[in-house]
């Protein structure tokens, strides 16, 4: 029938009820409605998706059940408006970088409103001067999401690193 489109349902009658009824038409079973009407045979095909946990509570902070890969690809695109490259695994806050930006992320859920080991979620002197480089050459600017910062400003901005509070300044393209 040469047509797109996206169909939203909240219930388990999106599973029991839609998606079969969206497998028949598939495969030209369904023959009520339009698809008669239209003499539909059958073909194409649809994506059944469900949402995952919410990345933020109602109060707008980062859930605690929010897991850093999940967080670092929602950054990462708010950041860039593209997809993260990889998908980040938690060994390094370096999440990627794109068009001469590094993007960090401090995030450990366990460590909401302290300093964690080595890279926890609060950007100190100690864990700037440990932020890996991601080449040896990489001049670009230098993005870091945490949840606080007590760096000055200015040994910031000398060290081209922009500081951005979680979930505060976490904004979408």
């Amino acid at each position: 029938m040469k047509r797109r489109h996206v169909t939203v349902e909240i219930g388990d009658h999106a599973a029991t009820h839609v998606v079969p009824r969206l497998r028949k038409a598939v495969d030209g079973d369904d023959q009520g409605g339009i698809s008669k009407s239209v003499s539909w045979q059958g073909g194409g095909g649809f994506r059944f998706c469900t949402l995952g946990e919410p990345l933020f509570d109602a109060d707008g902070n980062v859930s605690t059940t929010v897991t850093f890969p999940d967080l670092a690809a929602h950054v990462f695109f708010c950041e860039t408006g593209s997809p993260i490259p990889k998908r980040a695994d938690g060994n390094s806050p370096l999440i990627g970088t794109y068009q001469e930006r590094a993007i960090y992320l401090l995030h450990s859920a366990e460590a909401m409103g302290m300093a964690y080991e080595k890279f926890g979620n609060v950007l100190t002197g100690a864990v700037l001067e440990d932020l890996p480089v991601p080449e040896p050459d990489f001049t670009g600017a230098r993005i870091v999401y945490a949840e606080g910062c007590t760096v000055p400003d200015d040994r910031l901005s000398a060290l081209g690193v922009t500081f951005k509070q979680i979930p505060y300044q976490i904004e979408g393209v």
